[in-house]
């Protein structure tokens, strides 16, 4: 369809229209018409009057759709009465490949039937001729602005799709963690508890009898024992949820590490058949500590010590001063850890997976280096840990001096 594009009195270069459309990015705009003078004479003019624009040509739709299979355009222009395939055909095809694509198509002033089929057909707006290039650079605008709006809310939508499947991802996990969380903390909690009942069950039963109470005497041994290892979880999980909750409170005062080491040793040695050896220096090595969480980590550690080593395998507690901080260092010779699970040790709730327990019979939580961890930083330290699977581990405390 052959028709001049009409001129208007003044080029204005710097209008508003032209300054939003700088702003936006490089638009791709395929004009489509068979005549070549009206094709030449838009290309000219799109390229003049709006800039960051790329404009392509096609004197035939199926030259157009040729064009669409190698890439996406932002907006597509094209007359609608051409021989062969018209613009409301080449309107249906675009929208059946690329439905988001704005398309204008140009008609004449006595053709308004048409533009309101290619309205009803899906057109974006329609161009009467003779063209006023002002109305068709608002059009062509508003089709740009619309496409780029639709882009930002297929955008946004993909991320929120995104995040709504990360989160879901999340909560699966979280759901299935907490089920295996929930899982341990019963079996752990279950264990101290059945022993309970049945030793309790056994001094009913011993205290029915006239000799009954010698042999209860042994039986309250057990109890105190269940008891103190129930105690001994509750308090694991008490200490979690104070130091993730931020209110985990350290009563600090002045303390000879040293002395609090031997301490705590004697102590520990009561409980074993094979004392731990110890090597630790004569002088006071003094610090800014909460005496009694310091002596909580030394045991923690020191149980884990026997409880991965073989029965009777030597276990030596080493204390030394390195510059301004005191080491406490625990080795043992027992199962050691992969080199893979080192990373991982001191999480709350992890335990190393196929180690078993070589002295003793409980487990635990897999709080206890957790525990251990936090709480020397909580003191400025910090838990060094080396270890070879098959030889043994030495687990370091390294807390800082008071030196003055």
């Amino acid at each position: 369809m052959r028709s001049p594009v009409a001129e208007p009195e003044a080029m204005n270069q710097t209008t508003t229209n032209e300054e939003e459309m700088a702003r936006m990015q490089t638009a791709h705009i395929l004009l489509v018409d068979d005549d070549p003078a009206q094709l030449q004479a838009l290309s000219a003019m799109l390229s003049i009057r709006m800039r960051e624009l790329a404009v392509q040509t096609a004197s035939q739709p199926s030259k157009a759709l040729e064009l669409l299979q190698e890439q996406e355009y932002d907006a597509i222009i094209s007359d609608i009465l051409m021989p062969g395939m018209d613009g409301l055909e080449l309107l249906e095809r675009i929208r059946q490949r690329t439905p988001e694509t704005p398309v204008l198509l140009i008609t004449g002033h006595g053709h308004h039937d048409l533009a309101m089929r290619a309205l009803r057909s899906g057109a974006y707006d329609y161009i009467l001729k003779p063209i006023d290039r002002d109305d068709f650079l608002v059009a062509l605008q508003r089709a740009l602005q619309a496409r780029q709006l639709q882009r930002h809310i297929q955008e946004h939508q993909r991320s929120l799709e995104q995040q709504v499947e990360q989160r879901t991802q999340e909560l699966v996990a979280a759901h299935a963690a907490k089920d295996a969380l929930l899982r341990l903390v019963a079996h752990e909690l279950a264990s101290p508890l059945t022993s309970l009942k049945g030793r309790v069950q056994l001094l009913d039963l011993y205290l029915q009898q006239p000799d009954g109470l010698e042999k209860g005497r042994h039986i309250v041994g057990g109890i105190n024992r269940s008891l103190a290892r129930f105690e001994r979880l509750v308090q694991d999980l008490q200490d979690t949820h104070h130091l993730q909750a931020q209110h985990f409170d350290l009563q600090r005062s002045r303390c000879d590490l040293v002395e609090v080491c031997q301490q705590v040793l004697a102590e520990f040695r009561e409980g074993v058949e094979t004392a731990p050896l110890a090597e630790i220096v004569d002088e006071p090595l003094e610090g800014d500590v909460d005496r009694q969480r310091i002596s909580q980590v030394l045991l923690n550690v020191l149980s884990n010590a026997y409880k991965y080593s073989p029965q009777g395998a030597p276990v030596v507690v080493r204390v030394w001063q390195e510059g301004e901080q005191a080491v406490i260092a625990v080795q043992d010779h027992g199962v050691g850890i992969a080199a893979e699970h080192l990373a991982r040790l001191t999480e709350p709730f992890y335990r190393v997976p196929e180690i078993q327990v070589q002295t003793g019979s409980q487990t635990g939580l897999g709080l206890g280096l957790y525990l251990v961890r936090m709480i020397v930083e909580q003191h400025g330290g910090r838990l060094e840990v080396q270890s070879q699977q098959g030889q043994g581990s030495v687990f370091s405390i390294v807390l800082p001096l008071l030196l003055v």
